[in-house]
């Protein structure tokens, strides 16, 4: 393939950006770019559905599954770093870049809300793999060193899960989602994942924690009820 061609090639691209300051809100600017200097191989793209079944005596073989909601897109992709090749002789620039990912930008803590920033992968023209979302986890390898140590190649494995969908408050068969409600855990629920279902926004799991004393988002027991705030009660607990 003739160099003209590869250098026209569509590269794809991270952008992180200011996590939005209140539910439903768009995000705001961006923090940094990476271009990335290789295409990814492969694309990884999965989305859940939940179902409940409520055992029944009367039950042929089981009961009939109730749909209960529809989870965010997660993509998983590697992104290949290789400095012995550019100016920078070091992929940790690169690699600072994407740790941005994972820690709390500086606005969301002067506000007192801290949030990591929203991250969207693109590439061209493709559209199911390129939405706002968080990055849910970051692993890296690096695999070749100067003489002085410092790394000139890395594999960075990433998880980026979606965190906006349907305008806040909308619910595709309730409306607009307006007094408190329950819910009851079941296993793999979150609370990210219970505030996207409620309020279109998986960064506001913060206010039904608040609601119901939560400590460790982590720590959700099967069976437990929940009290899941309505947009209004969970903007009045963020505002105090």
């Amino acid at each position: 393939m003739c160099a003209a061609l590869r250098s026209s090639r569509t590269r794809a691209q991270l952008t992180l950006k200011e996590p939005p300051t209140s539910v439903g809100a768009k995000p705001g600017g961006t923090i940094t770019q990476l271009n990335l200097q290789f295409n990814p191989s492969t694309l990884q793209l999965s989305k859940t559905t939940e179902w409940r079944r409520t055992p029944s005596r009367m039950a042929g073989e089981s009961a009939l599954p109730e749909f209960v909601g529809s989870g965010p897109r997660t993509l998983s992709l590697e992104v290949f770093l290789d400095a012995t090749a550019t100016h920078d002789n070091s992929v940790e620039k690169a690699v600072e870049k994407l740790m941005k990912g994972c820690v709390p930008t500086k606005a969301s803590l002067g506000r007192k809300k801290p949030a990591s920033p929203w991250v969207r992968f693109e590439w061209g023209t493709a559209r199911t793999t390129s939405f706002d979302g968080v990055l849910s986890s970051l692993s890296v390898s690096y695999t070749l060193f100067d003489v002085d140590g410092k790394p000139l190649r890395a594999t960075c494995s990433l998880s980026i899960e979606e965190a906006s969908v349907d305008p806040p408050g909308q619910n595709p068969t309730s409306g607009a989602r307006t007094a408190r409600s329950t819910h009851i855990v079941v296993a793999g629920d979150s609370l990210a994942l219970l505030a996207w279902r409620e309020y279109g926004d998986a960064t506001a799991w913060r206010a039904i924690a608040e609601a119901n004393d939560i400590d460790d988002p982590m720590a959700l027991e099967p069976g437990t009820e929940l009290v899941v705030p309505g947009l209004s009660d969970a903007g009045a607990e963020e505002e105090r």
